[in-house]
């Protein structure tokens, strides 16, 4: 994404400057200039005063100045060794410290100073702790801070639990007994017990002083042996402390809640919620594993002052279900029933003076209790206005209390609902931009209100005015599908997998200029006109659409595919653009009239990349049938056929001479082909110690493409992006910066700047030379 005469003077003179203190310049992997986009948001959370917001995306963890919302630093990022899987992040209680884990990589949590972004400390585990089970090395699972910040609490993949002290960042303890298969760990209020959730049905209790096992709360043998049925132990999820620290609830998969005395470990009762009618059975099984409870809990909560216990249910049909149940905690009796959803409910929140409880179900209605009287106090539908939906929006997937319990949040996938807690009316609602909210959080202060969609976006509402102050910009929320350099190379355009839109990057400042929507299915590729004034862009819509590269502005629409277009390419003069659609069809189109001059046939199998020669008179195109296969690129007349590939062929590209091709595959091959004789050149393969072709290397080719100059092929794979020189066959550089497969790589126009797409969200700019 890079200019071509200004690009020297760009790199040497201005990239310190234009980059500084930028976000796309952040924390970036060796040899990258650029990044562009910041990965799919996956987790947002405040730090308790409120100054710092930190966001856990597919990339890494960015921290942002809640005054200005502009990027802090980007913390870490996630890679092969630091792991990623289900990354997570935690602030400390006097919100100094963030610590960050991931749920595989090098065993590590991270912390950081949510001031000025710089690492605190690492903590790590011992070589030794190998030894407990003979399984391979496995991540952080879980993380939690005690509640003076002094101690935090790690469990590492397979069930080892380590303290850590946050100031020295040294070890103080691993957790004795059986730690085998703890998933989760809670401090209890007052930091001296630490509970752990075993995968194998048990919750253990441990000293934080002296590291010493307190007792192990077990459960009764399950007569029903449903456990042996889904796989899983009884402890289903985490473990819930009592806000006084005195009672510690586990949810089970077999319908009941247990109750457990944190000082002695003794279970103090198990809630039920109805009993068995009848056994179900499937022929041929055992008759055991089919028999259900009545309706199994889905949740609980705490009322604040603990003396109340709120466990709900979504309906299992015997017990007429859908209800709020109210317990005693002192007596663990029944307080009280609460009835009056249809639907099975998602979510129950206590008011934080525990007098209100709201709960919401999957037909958008959330109902309003006293918690004292069991009385309803109201009931809240999310309606969208007449003007723009007249029907109930979906299922209500959350409800929560501001932090001054004068607004009560619901959302649904799209609409996020305001309610006043004196009247119960509707105070305001997001719409806009609303599609698939997945999740809410207010500031500390209660001013403001982010909220994340299902793919990745991350918006800010004022909570006075309720209106949008900003979004977090650059966000790209779809895996990028496609890259491609314009032919100045002044501008990137990228699409994305799981969106139909494209965005138009600025290749000088990593600026993003604008997003091209029209398509109403998924883009699958893009494609630039070589006098730079057409964008063409196929996907799943079955569609063609062309745009001015400048502005943005809606040219024309082809039409015509029965099923969607995955390829649009260029021919050299402009003059043809070959379309390739999903169904195996490839076809030449007129630039000036865009007319259908003629279809190609041949291949056995769907056709995957398509490519001009240097020239402009052959076309090739790859195919899962193993092969390439060579036209005319005037008359369509087939020209010959290439195999030697032992999986599908997946990308094609000509050397800038038009004398060689390279093919990548699934097989983990690029091959290199002679265009006049046809016959192999040579070929390149991601893993040295495997024999080519035959004993296939593991990471799968998805794209490849020769520099300008003919010197350098690059390939995009599962791992990385690889520079191969293309005389001698061997690997020059390997960028390892994206933390997904990488499907797309476009050399600038100069060949001094690499652009990849990756399935992370992301495109990374790399310096190829000076």
């Amino acid at each position: 994404m890079k200019t071509t005469m200004t690009l020297v003077t760009f790199l040497a003179l201005l990239l310190p400057n234009a980059f500084a203190q930028d976000y796309t310049q952040m924390d970036l992997p060796e040899g990258a200039v650029a990044r562009l986009g910041k990965g799919s948001v996956e987790q947002v959370l405040y730090s308790p005063d409120g100054a710092r917001l930190a966001v856990v995306s597919s990339i890494g963890i960015w921290l942002y100045d809640t005054t200005t919302y502009q990027e802090v630093a980007l913390l870490v990022t996630w890679t092969r060794e630091t792991g990623r899987g289900d990354a997570s992040a935690l602030f400390s209680p006097d919100g100094r410290t963030l610590a960050s884990a991931s749920d595989w990589g090098d065993r590590t949590v991270w912390l950081w100073d949510t001031e000025t972004g710089e690492q605190k400390g690492t903590l790590t585990t011992d070589a030794e702790q190998e030894e407990i089970v003979s399984l391979p090395a496995a991540g952080i699972e879980s993380v939690a801070f005690s509640p003076d910040g002094k101690t935090l609490a790690g469990v590492r993949g397979y069930g080892t639990v380590r303290l850590w002290d946050t100031d020295t960042g040294e070890p103080k303890d691993t957790l004795t007994g059986d730690t085998v298969g703890v998933k989760d760990v809670a401090f209890s209020p007052d930091g001296k017990t630490l509970a752990g959730v075993s995968q194998g049905g048990t919750v253990r209790l441990w000293d934080t002083e002296t590291g010493e096992q307190k007792g192990t709360p077990a459960t009764d043998e399950q007569k029903d042996k449903l456990s042996r049925w889904v796989g899983v132990g009884i402890v289903d999820a985490s473990v819930v402390f009592s806000p006084d620290g005195r009672t510690l609830a586990s949810r089970s998969r077999d319908g009941t809640v247990r109750l457990w005395d944190t000082e002695t470990g003794e279970q103090k009762a198990t809630l039920m919620i109805g009993e068995r009618k009848g056994t179900l059975t499937t022929e041929g099984e055992p008759e055991e594993i089919f028999n259900l409870l009545a309706a199994a809990i889905s949740g609980v909560v705490f009322s604040p002052d603990s003396k109340t216990l709120a466990g709900w249910d979504r309906g299992a049909g015997w017990d007429q279900g859908n209800r709020v149940r109210l317990w005693d905690t002192e007596t663990w009796k029944l307080k009280g029933t609460l009835t009056g959803h249809r639907a099975s409910i998602t979510n129950v929140v206590f008011s934080l003076d525990g007098k209100t409880l709201a709960s919401g179900d999957e037909n958008n209605k959330v109902l309003v209790w006293d918690t004292e009287t069991g009385e309803r106090k109201a009931k809240l539908t999310t309606i969208k206005p007449k003007d723009t939906h007249p029907a109930p929006t979906d299922r209500i997937d959350s409800v929560v209390f501001s932090p001054d319990g004068t607004t009560l949040v619901s959302w649904t996938r799209d609409m996020v609902a305001l309610w006043d807690t004196e009247t119960w009316e509707r105070k305001g609602a997001f719409t806009e931009y609303m599609d698939s909210v997945y999740s809410i959080v207010f500031s500390p202060d209660g001013t403001t209100l982010a909220s994340r969609n299902w793919g990745g976006t991350l918006r800010l509402w004022d909570t006075e005015t309720w209106e949008r102050q900003g979004t977090l910009t650059r966000y790209t929320v779809e895996p990028i599908r496609s890259v491609s350099f314009s032919p100045a190379g002044i501008t990137v355009a990228s699409s994305g997998s799981h969106a139909s839109t494209l965005r138009l990057w600025d290749a000088v400042t990593g600026e993003h200029k604008a997003t091209l929507t029209g398509h109403t299915n998924i883009v699958l590729g893009v494609s630039f006109s070589p006098d730079r004034k057409t964008l063409a862009s196929g996907g799943w819509d079955k569609t063609v659409r062309l745009w001015d590269s400048e502005t943005g502005e809606h040219r024309g629409t082809l039409t015509g595919h029965t099923e969607g277009v995955g390829s649009v390419t260029f021919s050299p003069d402009g003059s043809t653009l070959a379309i390739r659609g999903t169904d195996g069809t490839l076809g030449l189109w007129d630039a000036e009239t865009w007319e259908q001059k003629v279809t190609l046939t041949g291949h056995t199998d769907k056709i995957g990349g398509v490519t001009f020669s240097p020239d402009g008179t052959t076309l090739v195109a790859v195919s899962r049938d193993k092969t390439l296969l060579l036209w005319d690129a005037v008359t369509g007349e087939h020209k010959g056929t290439l195999a030697g590939h032992t999986k599908r062929v997946q990308s094609v590209s000509f050397s800038p001479d038009g004398k060689t091709l390279a093919s990548g595959s699934e097989d983990g091959t690029v091959q290199l082909w002679d265009t006049e004789t046809g016959k192999p050149k040579g070929i390149f393969t991601t893993n040295e110690e495997q024999e080519p072709i035959f004993n296939l290397p593991v990471e799968e080719i998805y794209s490849v493409v020769f520099s300008p100059d003919g010197k350098t092929l690059a390939s995009g794979s599962w791992d990385g992006v690889r520079l191969w020189d293309t005389q001698t066959g061997e690997q020059k550089r390997w960028f390892a910066g994206h933390t997904k497969r990488v499907w797309s790589v476009s050399f600038s126009p100069d060949g001094k700047l690499l652009a990849s797409g990756s399935r992370d969200g992301t495109v990374l700019l790399w310096k190829i030379a000076d």
